[in-house]
């Protein structure tokens, strides 16, 4: 890893901050909103491409995650990013097994932690490898993967990390369907299936002035009009602890979705303010 030090010490030479954007690579629009705050809030951008083996379970779609480096190079080489690392399994885990890991705690067993155990222990601990490499002044995500901010600022907050963590709005399609990676993997009938994610957030937040019940029950009725997927978990939280609100609750919630289309399993998610 001392390459990459000392070229982020280069960097840090001639420029006065840097913000890194890490990704697994397959970079959409999305990924590129994150690089243009990223081009906003610092001097300098470091872009980390690195599919996490830890974050993947079993039977998951780590052999088959999209990979598109040459193509993600040259987007990257247009939006003027500074710094691309992309290491190697091999050099982030030289001796293979991990030991020493973060554990997410009580909100990474919900929601995704649960359809997807250790995947959030997984997610943090190459992150907060990624912090020690590059040691940027920022990070910067994206909101649709919002149990996953929530659990980087909370590791950021409990570890005392010097940096900032800057989040970036979910970017969507015109119909409305959030940007993925995985969006690839969706035939025509899927990628129309697949709308009921979008479609039943739009629903909650025209429900959410008349309570949780409501907000849950039109929501969930969104996907009835939709052959082809499956709803895993839909949930409503409080931002503040990623908790479950109680019943009557008032104020900032989000809505949290995921579903199944075929074998893609899709995320995505909405603020909204109930009462």
């Amino acid at each position: 890893m001392v390459g990459i030090r000392d070229a982020v010490a280069g960097l840090r030479a001639t420029e006065r901050s840097v913000a890194l954007v890490p990704t697994m690579g397959a970079l959409h629009d999305g990924h590129l909103a994150l690089v243009r705050r990223a081009r906003e809030i610092a001097d300098a951008v470091v872009v980390s491409i690195f599919v996490n083996p830890l974050q993947f379970g079993a039977g998951e779609d780590l052999d088959r995650y999209p990979r598109t480096f040459d193509a993600d190079l040259a987007a990257l080489g247009r939006e003027g990013v500074d710094l691309v690392f992309a290491p190697t399994v091999d050099e982030m885990y030289p001796t293979g097994a991990v030991e020493t890991t973060v554990v997410a705690g009580h909100v990474g067993t919900l929601y995704e932690g649960a359809s997807r155990p250790g995947h959030f222990d997984g997610m943090l601990t190459v992150v907060a490898k990624l912090f020690h490499i590059v040691q940027p002044d920022t990070a910067v995500f994206g909101q649709k993967d919002a149990q996953q901010v929530f659990l980087v600022r909370r590791m950021v907050s409990d570890l005392n990390a010097p940096l900032a963590i800057e989040v970036v709005p979910t970017v969507r399609e015109p119909d409305g369907l959030a940007l993925s990676s995985r969006n690839r993997y969706l035939d025509a009938d899927g990628r129309r299936a697949a709308l009921a994610l979008s479609e039943s957030l739009a629903a909650a937040e025209s429900a959410a002035s008349d309570g949780l019940d409501e907000v849950l029950a039109e929501a969930a009725a969104a996907f009835g009009d939709h052959d082809g997927i499956d709803l895993d978990y839909l949930v409503v939280v409080d931002p503040e602890t990623f908790l479950p609100v109680d019943e009557g609750a008032n104020g900032a919630a989000t809505v949290l979705v995921a579903a199944r289309v075929g074998g893609t399993r899709l995320i995505d998610n909405a603020a909204i303010r109930l009462g």
